[in-house]
């Protein structure tokens, strides 16, 4: 970028919580931004200090002030609980303000649908956008709000939209997905509890989890999504299992991929060699293998990547760089 160029000022709302702390240690030394506040998700807490951050960000955590953020941004990330989200968004438009919002409040475009699993997202404002960058950048760029993806779909879709684009898939997808604690948020739970988890694996959410409906909005095919919770800090590895359209060849498979993501930094193509979660943790990029057996004319993709930057707050700032003009790696590497 020009050395000389204005510098963007951006705020965070949730600045506090697993993704919030990984966009301010993010945001804080990217060189195309201001980061003027960080702010927590209520009203009446008290300023606090991040310790992980020192020295990185210096400034107190504020309480949620909406007449400080719009008076002080141009770019607002919310990293926050999904009825507050749903709240405030009208607001921050109504001063002008763009908005990168983290949470599923703006996801789902069908109202039915919403109602169902966002029903705090009364007002759907024109101009939302959904912000999977390898996918839609070019519906992005004017958007007034990036609703950027869950970490399960981003995994998923990724994996899966080139495929589906290209007609070489039939229905029904299945997506068996493992993630690590922190995807479960920051708020303890006896689910996420240390004994209740080490040393184990469970499924949840099985025909219920709203990242279901996510994947199939933007598939529009039929998938059977079954999340696990595994004993790990962070990290996502979704197996995909898929039948091919007859005649579909392993070669197909692979240049409709290699075609898909040639421009993509972040999406990086292992073939047979699949990806593990220690390759991606504490990174913004998403590793994608695959097996192919052409005798059963079936698939097996392994989608991998950090929940809490790929899945949140890095492609969040991804997005940023994007509509920004900013060269697309800025700040992720």
């Amino acid at each position: 970028m020009d050395a000389g160029a204005q510098k963007l000022r951006v705020a965070i709302a949730g600045a506090t919580g697993y993704a919030g702390q990984e966009l301010l240690r993010i945001l804080a030394r990217h060189p195309g931004v201001t980061l003027t506040t960080a702010m927590s998700s209520g009203t009446t807490s008290k300023p606090r200090s991040m310790p992980a951050l020192n020295h990185i960000w210096d400034n107190p955590i504020v309480p949620l002030d909406l007449d400080r953020l719009t008076a002080e941004a141009d770019f607002v990330f919310l990293a926050l609980p999904e009825a507050i989200a749903a709240k405030i968004v009208p607001s921050l438009l109504k001063k002008e303000c763009r908005v990168i919002d983290l949470s599923g409040a703006f996801r789902i475009r069908n109202n039915e649908q919403r109602r169902q699993w966002y029903p705090e997202t009364v007002d759907f404002p024109k101009g939302v956008v959904y912000a999977l960058p390898e996918r839609h950048r070019d519906h992005m760029r004017l958007a007034r709000v990036l609703a950027c993806p869950g970490c399960y779909p981003t995994a998923a879709l990724l994996a899966l939209e080139p495929l589906a684009a290209a007609g070489l898939i039939e229905e029904p997808i299945i997506i068996d997905a493992k993630s690590g604690l922190s995807g479960a948020g920051k708020t303890p739970s006896d689910r996420t509890h240390f004994s209740e988890n080490h040393g184990s694996v469970a499924a949840y959410g099985v025909f219920s989890h709203r990242h279901g409906p996510e994947i199939i909005q933007e598939l529009q095919k039929s998938v059977i999504f079954v999340p696990h919770l595994v004993p790990l800090n962070r990290g996502i590895l979704e197996t995909i299992y898929v039948k091919l359209r007859p005649a579909t060849s392993a070669k197909q498979i692979e240049e409709t991929l290699k075609t898909a993501y040639a421009d993509a930094p972040f999406v990086r193509l292992t073939g047979e060699m699949l990806p593990e979660i220690k390759n991606v943790a504490y990174t913004n990029f998403c590793d994608l293998g695959w097996v192919v057996d052409e005798a059963t004319q079936s698939a097996v993709l392994v989608s991998c990547l950090d929940n809490l930057i790929k899945g949140a707050a890095g492609q969040a700032v991804q997005n940023l760089n994007i509509v920004a003009g900013f060269d697309e790696r800025t700040g992720l590497l």
